[in-house]
């Protein structure tokens, strides 16, 4: 992830946008961003892809696909268990994004509520 913000008010170096461009590719996914809210309310806050093929409708190959690109990007973390793989939101890489998408005057008024 970058370390600037591209709404600070100064230039974003070349290699942050590619990274935050690659990262913000990932989500503008429909199917993924179902993937990030399913596996984020799963009760343990971690979930297997049989676990989500049913809920978004996919074939299993499709949600691993779609699984992958999210960890690659840093958003997910995969844990392996056994034969199966569990999946859980990377929280610091979430919050990361919705800082450096949050213009600095109002990331400083919500500091100060």
């Amino acid at each position: 992830m970058p370390q600037i913000s591209p709404l600070a008010g100064e230039p974003i170096k070349r290699a942050d946008a590619e990274r935050l461009a690659g990262v913000l590719k990932a989500l503008a996914d429909p199917a993924r961003l179902r993937l990030l809210s399913l596996i984020q309310s799963a009760p343990e806050g971690e979930a297997s892809v049989s676990d989500l093929t049913a809920p978004l409708g996919l074939s299993q190959p499709t949600v691993s696909h779609h699984l992958r690109i999210l960890t690659e990007a840093g958003l997910l973390e995969r844990e392996k268990r056994g034969v199966w793989a569990y999946y859980r939101l990377v929280p610091t890489a979430i919050a990361m994004i919705a800082e450096l998408l949050t213009p600095p005057r109002k990331r400083s008024a919500r500091r100060t509520r």
